[in-house]
């Protein structure tokens, strides 16, 4: 029975998925976490806590703990452990991507260095000191631009800015959320530093994929039918199979493989951002992890294959039965939210899962909870899933059950200051 250490990080939603999915199979699964869990005092060698903050402290941490207990194979869940993933499984032997190209997926400069000099469409970089002066890096760049910390995912701090005031403006609010402990923490030393780099136009895509020594399996393509074009760049919907042309998918497909070998990923999931225009097809993000948030439930292969039991199969070397996904269309909307302060309320969810084509509304975050929109958050409310026979379809079902919710968001302290009123 193959033994994988599954790395997963506290504040991931993906960690039932994943367990169900090992459930499924003849696979013993270890959970490495950031934090200490029960488990590991009640059935030692199947929990483990990892520092993915530090990845060599926590690549340590699992040779430690293999030698004790061995590892077939290392699986990151989240972008968070594939650079302690990487490491780790280089010092044991076991398979993983080149720790350079695990790198290169976590310090958006290195990403747009490999991708430019491998001749893959980039647009204009620089990197930029987060305590340097604004105003004298405004008057010398690009516009439109887009100001993005290093190794924040999810678009959290991404800005754009078309002149030289916005940028002071969006650089102020970067550095403020650098400066936030937990992000300092998350990013270490690229807390220090930023991107900026020219804005790309056209329409955006999400490509689902599998490496197999160095081949792309296309999983799913996924449209954005929301255009992204800023000042920020909160995600909404996703909806799969994607309506571009034949021709314009086979670009993408070949763009996404050809950035992967750029940066030197072989193996296991990918998730790449692109954006498409009368150029060709951009990369914006390519990450070496599967889709986030609960977004891959949308997901189904041969009969019934959910996306996690497929990397897992592939992980241990397990037959996967079936590449292609399920035949309808289907689609997620990443609930957004509108205002900060603290969920109160949220009405009219059977309204929303009454809605034709949709297959149930989850609330991820908990009433009395602060929530913060983006570009300082890292949040959504919830997801929205629908299936459907056409994309259109799915795409209007997920617009009519999001009209259908209504959220009460109070500005923090608004309980305090009224004397416990609500």
């Amino acid at each position: 029975m193959p033994r994988v250490l599954l790395l997963i990080p506290s504040a991931t939603y993906r960690a039932p998925d994943f367990m169900e999915a090992a459930g499924k199979l003849d696979v013993q699964v270890v959970v490495g976490s950031d934090q200490r869990q029960a488990l590991e005092e009640i059935m030692p060698g199947r929990a483990l806590a990892v520092d993915m903050a530090h990845p060599e402290h926590g690549a340590e941490q699992i040779a430690d703990f293999a030698h004790r207990y061995p590892l077939d194979t290392i699986l990151p869940v989240d972008d968070g452990g594939t650079l302690v993933a990487a490491l780790a499984s280089e010092w044991l032997g076991l398979p993983h991507n080149p720790v350079a190209a695990v790198q290169a997926t976590r310090d958006k400069h290195l990403l747009r260095e490999r991708l430019a000099a491998s001749g893959v469409l980039s647009p204009p970089y620089r990197l930029v000191d987060i305590d340097a002066d604004p105003q004298q890096i405004a008057g010398d760049l690009f516009y439109p631009c887009v100001l993005k910390p290093l190794a924040l995912s999810g678009s959290r701090g991404v800005m754009r800015a078309d002149n030289a005031a916005q940028f002071v403006a969006a650089f102020a609010r970067l550095k403020a959320l650098l400066a936030q402990p937990d992000v300092a923490a998350e990013c270490g030393p690229a807390a220090r530093q930023a991107l900026v780099e020219g804005y790309i136009p056209g329409e955006e895509v999400a490509l689902e994929g599998l490496l197999t020594d160095g081949r792309l399996h296309v999983l799913a393509l996924f449209d954005k039918p929301d255009p992204l074009v800023g000042p920020f760049f909160e995600e909404t919907i996703y909806v799969t199979p994607s309506r571009l042309p034949a021709e314009t998918q086979a670009q993408i497909a070949a763009t996404a493989e050809r950035a992967a070998r750029a940066l030197g990923l072989r193996d296991g999931p990918l998730h790449a951002e692109l954006r498409l225009n009368e150029l060709g097809a951009w990369p914006v993000d390519i990450a070496a992890r599967s889709i986030g948030g609960l977004c891959s439930r949308t997901l189904s292969f041969g009969t019934g294959m959910s996306l996690e039991e497929l990397i897992l199969r592939h992980a241990t070397g397990a037959a996967i039965p079936s590449f292609e996904r399920e035949g309808s269309a289907s689609g997620v909307m990443m609930i957004p939210i509108p205002a900060p302060g603290v969920l109160r309320e949220v009405a009219g969810i059977e309204k929303a899962e009454a809605v034709p084509g949709i297959v149930s509304v989850t609330i991820s975050i908990h009433r009395g909870q602060e929530v913060v929109p983006l570009p300082e958050g890292s949040e959504y409310l919830g997801f929205i899933f629908a299936k459907g026979e056409e994309p259109a379809q799915v795409e209007g079902a997920l617009r009519r059950a999001h009209a259908a919710l209504r959220f009460t968001i109070e500005p923090a302290g608004a309980k305090e200051r009224s004397g416990g009123r609500t």
